[in-house]
């Protein structure tokens, strides 16, 4: 059991392993730089090539912002949500969806879940509906660790703080699927799940759903909500072939004491507790 079915691939996290190590040695015959492997190493050029690509990689939303305009033409094209707009805060690639009966969605884009990016939202007052699309396209990544460190230390603990109330959470991306991160809900008795968007090709998102409150007070305890109670995940749900048995649903539990608030967070996929936390005070850095 598990907060997500894909796990990581620990042959090309030991390969990525070794390559570090052989980068770190060699480095310094590499290039035209014209320094001595002493000289190399203490001059910091090393370091600040690659802390330069860290930033490059981490600072470039095109590839995301490009799956997600794939994604949101092919759920408009199915005629499952009438349209979409980036919004005006487009830094914070946030993305408006009109759907049916004059309703509108909010979906709040970031990376990885372990990053503290993911706390940084804000729901509209105006959205009928708010979900969360976690992207993280670094192959190496623990799925398992990053979706447990955001659903439940860094998610719960901002909602319940912030009473900020979020209806789900998707985490799906272009890497989903591939060698880097095989995803078990490919293959089934009817063949490959697999949907051709543009230059990708990806299995069904990870859903999660959230409660409709956030629980405080006298709410102790907040049940996640039904997929047909929040019409944008219903929709990434059928679009991509999802199946029942694989949504999850996120509860959440409050107790007090003292000044502190501790919170439980339970997730659940085809009617199994996956993962469930002990009473955790919440902490917010």
């Amino acid at each position: 059991m598990s907060v997500i079915p894909c796990e990581q691939n620990a042959g090309l996290r030991d390969q990525i392993e070794k390559f570090a190590e052989v980068l770190k040695t060699q480095a310094h015959l590499l290039g035209k730089h014209g320094l001595d492997e002493k000289e190399f190493y203490n001059s910091g050029l090393f370091r600040g090539a690659v802390e330069r690509i860290r930033g490059q990689y981490s600072a470039t939303m095109r590839p995301k912002r490009e799956f997600v305009q794939h994604v949101l033409n092919h759920m408009e094209d199915s005629g499952l949500i009438e349209g979409w707009d980036l919004s005006e805060a487009a830094e914070r690639s946030d993305y408006w969806v009109r759907l049916t009966h004059g309703r509108n969605a909010v979906i709040a884009l970031t990376g990885g879940m372990d990053g503290n990016n993911v706390t940084l939202f804000e729901r509209p007052g105006s959205a009928d509906e708010f979900i969360i699309w976690s992207i993280m396209t670094n192959a190496a990544g623990d799925p398992r660790r990053n979706a447990w460190s955001g659903i439940h230390t860094r998610l719960s603990a901002e909602m319940i703080a912030r009473d900020q109330q979020v209806d789900g959470v998707i985490i799906w991306d272009m890497v989903c699927g591939t060698v880097g991160r095989p995803c078990p809900k490919i293959m089934g008795e009817d063949g490959p799940r697999l949907t051709d968007l543009g230059p990708f090709r990806v299995p069904p998102p990870c859903v999660y759903m959230f409660p409709a409150i956030v629980p405080a007070g006298a709410v102790t305890k907040a049940i996640a909500q039904q997929l047909a109670d929040v019409t944008l995940l219903q929709a990434f749900h059928t679009c991509f072939g999802g199946r029942d048995d694989e949504v999850n649903f996120v509860d959440f539990e409050i107790q007090l004491t003292g000044s502190e608030t501790w919170r439980k967070t339970t997730v659940t996929r085809a009617d199994i507790v996956q993962v469930e936390s002990e009473m955790t005070p919440i902490r917010r850095g």
